[in-house]
């Protein structure tokens, strides 16, 4: 059975891996096409919960040609970097988590953005003040290399089922014959115009402002740029990409004034993708598996089992809200402090998760007054301190992308996508932003002081909240597959989908429109435009907590869950999402 019960040990498991149709210009009708959906499990049935219906409608196209989870994830992104360039594209990079049914392995792939070579701990610091973060955002500096092509491939070579040319084919037929401007899209674009330089960059301008007008909704947009530069990675692969043409225009939009950037064409021929270990822990009788560092996956496991410390089996709905908080709170402060590019820095994973850990941890909250402070697993665990970095609160802004896919054989994609903030730096090359990922490491720099973990270094990939996650019953077999967009609030939108569905008795799609409750530092932030929400600041505020009450949240969650009865799909109110499935026989 495909369902939470009794609760196991809190053991760490050991990481879980090892070593022609194309889309017409209007989204067409799709074999089913809703917010939340049953259907039967994978036995030849397939689902996609995507963040916009173009994309949506491409993954189904790969699914139902018999392709891999993997080249659905493929097109589906491809085609979001056309419709939704202010949430991610080519130009940024992501993670992919991906289930193989047949060995019930979980694999992690990274194409997390790296720093250039010239990159500085100091070069957001002007006069030993840091930059504020609208002139950071904006400046060539904040460009990292993109890894998203390179994460295809490298996605493409380990599972791809369908020619790799094959699956750029609906994002090159929208882009060449146009597709319908978003309300999401053209709603960033006034603001846009007043904060940042998207409406004066070269290419941008001309793009999003045709004649200085902002871009609206409903209107036709066509790129042909962005069709070309596709049609030459489909034809030559990541090389025509990561070197040539394309190289030097990503190069020479990074080192434009203002503000000029460092990155060369020998950063971005240098860039490679690179496989990890995933990491699973056991809550309850599921395995919770999520991308390591950079990755902020693994706060999916450490919240799980901080929350089954902090809340008793007679807890009441508010009780389980409040231990949500505390988790959450504890959690981040922990995060925050030790994680950073494994390949630069030792990040304490599976001390962090060690079970002692966190019942010390869970023993000892942060009061609802107090700032959250990162904890020591060194001391618990072995008295040799872990705590040799200087305090980082690194801010990371909404503009990402999520999707989950789960193909015809039972393989499973969770896979989270980004160029950072909206619309990346706003520096365009070839038909697309290029990201700011670059401030996402901490800004801030002393000489005089320790280093954070997370600081930046050449070659560095920025950390993350990012968490795409794919989580299995007791028997290893795909149970739910979740993540979402959303900056540092990223972990708990996915956390919440985990509670909602596994302990709070909701249904998917319930867990997915229940209001955001975001616990980091020393504000809880807690959406009341939704209902309970006002209800939960109300009684959080009597709890003592520092509440921030807000309208919405740029949460995107896209989740699909297995059970006995078949695959269930929700995509988030929130944003443009949709889920689609179908059943390819053989």
């Amino acid at each position: 059975m495909r369902v939470a019960s009794t609760l196991l040990g809190l053991a760490l498991f050991a990481a879980c891996s090892e070593p022609n149709q194309t889309a017409s210009p209007q989204p067409a009708a799709a074999p089913t096409l809703v917010d939340e959906q049953l259907q039967e499990a994978w036995d030849l049935g397939y689902m996609a919960a995507v963040a916009n219906p173009y994309a949506t409608e491409a993954a189904a196209q790969m699914l139902e040609q018999g392709g891999h989870a993997v080249d659905a994830a493929i097109a589906a992104h491809a085609v979001l970097g056309l419709v939704e360039p202010e949430s991610s594209g080519i130009g940024g990079g992501g993670f992919l988590v991906v289930y193989e049914q047949d060995n019930q392995r979980v694999r992690f792939l990274d194409g997390r953005e790296t720093a250039p070579a010239g990159a500085t701990a100091d070069m957001f610091m002007r006069e030993d003040t840091e930059m504020g973060f609208l002139d950071a955002w904006q400046s060539g500096n904040a460009v990292g290399v993109p890894g998203a092509i390179a994460l295809y491939k490298l996605a493409h070579d380990t599972y791809g089922k369908l020619p790799w040319a094959s699956l750029f084919e609906p994002a090159i037929t929208l882009a060449s014959e146009g597709f319908t401007v978003s309300a999401k899209m053209a709603g960033y674009l006034p603001q846009m115009a007043q904060i940042s330089r998207l409406d004066e960059n070269p290419g941008s301008a001309e793009y999003f402002y045709p004649n200085g007008v902002p871009l609206q909704a409903g209107s036709t947009l066509r790129n042909p740029e962005y069709a070309n530069t596709l049609q030459r990675v489909a034809d030559e692969g990541p090389s025509a990409f990561y070197s040539g043409e394309i190289a030097a225009a990503m190069a020479a939009a990074a080192q434009a004034g203002p503000e000029r950037g460092t990155m060369t064409v020998e950063d971005i021929a240098g860039y490679t993708a690179v496989e990890r270990d995933a990491i699973c822990g056991p809550w309850r009788d599921l395995n919770i598996c999520s991308a390591t560092p950079p990755s902020s996956g693994a706060m999916q496991i450490m919240m799980a089992n901080l929350y089954d410390e902090l809340v008793s089996e007679s807890a009441t709905q508010e009780q389980k809200i409040a231990a949500f908080v505390d988790a959450q709170r504890m959690s981040y402060a922990d995060r925050d402090y030790y994680f950073g590019d494994p390949d630069q820095v030792e990040v304490p994973v599976e001390q962090l998760l060690d079970p002692r850990y966190i019942e010390a941890r869970g023993a000892n909250p942060t009061a609802p007054n107090a700032t959250p402070m990162h904890g020591d697993p060194g001391l618990v665990l072995s008295q040799d301190s872990a705590a040799i970095w200087a305090q980082d609160s690194t801010d990371e802004a909404a503009g990402t992308t999520h999707f989950s896919i789960v193909d015809n054989e039972g393989n499973a994609v969770s896979i989270t996508m980004t160029v950072e903030s909206p619309f990346g730096s706003g520096r365009w090359a070839a038909g697309f932003v290029l990201n700011n990922e670059m401030t996402d490491f901490a800004r801030g720099f002393d000489a005089n002081a320790p280093e954070p973990a997370n600081m930046i270094r050449p070659g560095a990939r920025p950390r993350s909240s990012m968490s795409p996650t794919i989580i299995l019953d007791s028997d290893n077999e795909l149970y739910m597959v979740t993540g979402s967009p959303g900056g540092n609030s990223i972990p708990a939108y996915t956390a919440k989908t985990v509670m909602g569905i596994v302990d709070w008795g909701m249904s998917v799609q319930e867990a997915v429109n229940f209001p955001n409750i975001i616990a980091r530092g020393d504000t809880v932030r807690v959406e009341i435009g939704r209902e309970p929400g006002q209800t939960i600041s109300e009684e959080l505020t009597a709890r003592g907590y520092n509440v921030q009450e807000v309208d919405g949240e740029n949460s995107g969650l896209h989740v699909i869950l297995v059970t006995d009865d078949g695959l269930i799909g929700a995509a988030d109110p929130r944003r443009e999402g949709t889920v689609m499935s179908g059943k390819v026989a053989q």
